[in-house]
């Protein structure tokens, strides 16, 4: 199958070609962790989750590497305001921050690097560009000469130039442009420090990117992603040092999220809109912020409101019911024989529409508009009081076709918030027995105050000679 990605590099849709045949390397910049991770962070997290695991999908083998930054100027600060060492504070938030992307969803990346555990391979990088006259040494510090970057700013374009006219006074004197960015900074006291050939000091955040990334994935892997936020300077200079260091092109596809706001409006400290991920799964599952983001197609920017939570949260259930009712029947109607090797229609054309939605550029809006039909189309089925064989057939190949599309989409298995998902099925049941012995007592409100409840969150009770049903709308 042909998939398309958008690169951030040549700005267009472009087919995904590996430099190894049927292998994909894999970098996303991960957290600097000095806090609990902002429910921006989650997005690029979540929807690069899904495109490794659609890749796997497509029975790549891929390689996935997530880096931690543990060494940084705001880490140095936390530490400093709460008076212990840098170490505790980039290991309690580490901590934090895996217990965060598995709440939602995400799975561990293959390789986890630290930057303070790979000084040595940043200290033999920055090493190598001094060698080759891309960087220079003042005093004790480090310096990239982006002058010497003749495409310097192909990533994000803007033109050196123009960055140069627009530049500020360079805050270090020391700097031959305001434009160069730090590779090593020199020791302050109070601070954590490796020894160097330019002195004590320390890494800066651009240069542990690039070693990292290519220690593990070579000098030119196959995609690198991240939010949009980063594409200047952090992965132009991740470029540039990393180009001019090997002199080969660094990566091939570079991938970026939209950024997210909060209620129109972008998360600022100064606003005080600023929501952790711990902050919203109080409120909300891990499943329904996957839902929520993959509602939009992840270059798009997305505006996080409390109704838009709602409803990926009534869009959450109701899969995540169907899927129950789905198990619960065909548990108790286990097929020795199939019947039908197939998958008939309409499934097979929605589910071959979902693939091909995933395969053009993640378009993850359109993937879940075709699974949801496939729901509808297999409720008709559900809804039935007796199932032919033929029927059951169907019906357990599109369980095995949601399984299959849920490795990638991870809505219904990978949840770590929620109580097991067998549970809802119980729950619906045990509403249906309160609101009839409500009836019973003639208390009507009450009753119908349940009905309606469970009717806004998609599901449909339906009282009849046999009793109260229930389905999904």
């Amino acid at each position: 199958m042909t998939l398309k990605l958008f690169n951030s590099l040549t700005r267009k849709k472009e087919t995904f070609i590996p430099i190894e045949e049927s292998k994909v390397r894999f970098y996303i910049c991960g957290p600097t962790v000095y806090g609990y991770i902002h429910i921006g962070n989650a997005r690029p997290f979540i929807v690069f989750d899904v495109l490794r695991s659609f890749f796997e999908y497509l029975k790549y083998d891929v390689t996935y590497v997530l880096n931690l930054t543990d060494i940084d100027d705001r880490i140095i600060n936390r530490a400093n305001q709460e008076g212990v060492d840098t170490s505790e504070i980039a290991t309690k938030y580490a901590r934090a921050f895996f217990e965060d992307i598995r709440a939602l969803g995400v799975r561990p990346a293959d390789i986890h690097p630290k930057a303070t555990e790979n000084v040595d391979t940043i200290i033999a990088l920055i090493k190598n560009l001094l060698d080759k006259g891309f960087a220079y040494k003042a005093g004790s510090d480090v310096f990239f000469n982006v002058a010497k970057f003749d495409t310097y700013g192909k990533l994000s374009g803007k033109k050196l130039e123009d960055l140069r006219a627009g530049a500020r006074v360079a805050v270090n004197e020391s700097k031959n442009n305001p434009l160069d960015f730090v590779l090593w900074k020199s020791r302050k006291p109070g601070e954590p420090a490796w020894d160097s050939p330019w002195g004590s000091g320390r890494p800066g955040w651009h240069i542990e990117c690039s070693a990292m990334s290519m220690k593990h994935l070579g000098h030119t892997f196959d995609i690198h992603a991240g939010g949009h936020d980063l594409i200047f300077p952090h992965h132009e200079n991740e470029v540039a040092q990393s180009e001019c260091a090997t002199g080969e092109p660094f990566v091939r596809y570079w991938l970026h999220n939209g950024l997210l706001q909060i209620d129109g409006e972008k998360m600022s400290k100064s606003i005080g809109n600023i929501l952790t991920v711990r902050e919203v799964l109080k409120k909300f599952s891990g499943s329904v912020l996957r839902m929520f983001f993959l509602q939009k197609h992840y270059r798009s920017p997305i505006d996080l409101t409390e109704a838009g939570l709602q409803a990926a949260e009534s869009a959450s259930s109701r899969l995540k019911i169907f899927y129950d009712k789905l198990c619960a029947l065909l548990d108790k109607n286990t097929l020795t024989d199939l019947k039908l090797s197939v998958l008939p229609e309409p499934f097979a054309s929605l589910k071959a529409g979902l693939i091909s939605a995933m395969a053009d550029d993640l378009n993850t809006p359109t993937a879940l508009s075709n699974l949801f039909e496939m729901v509808r189309e297999a409720n008709k089925l559900l809804s039935k009081e007796e199932h032919s064989v033929e029927e059951l057939a169907t019906l357990t190949l599109v369980r095995h076709e949601i399984e299959e599309t849920d490795a990638f989409l991870g809505l219904i298995s990978r949840d770590q918030t929620d109580l097991s998902s067998g549970l809802v099925s119980e729950l619906v049941t045990f509403l249906i027995e309160i609101r009839q012995e409500l009836r019973a007592k003639r208390e009507w409100a009450l009753a119908d105050k349940i009905r309606d409840g469970l009717n806004e969150r998609g599901i449909i009770l339906e009282d009849g000679g046999k009793g109260t049903e229930w389905r999904l709308h």
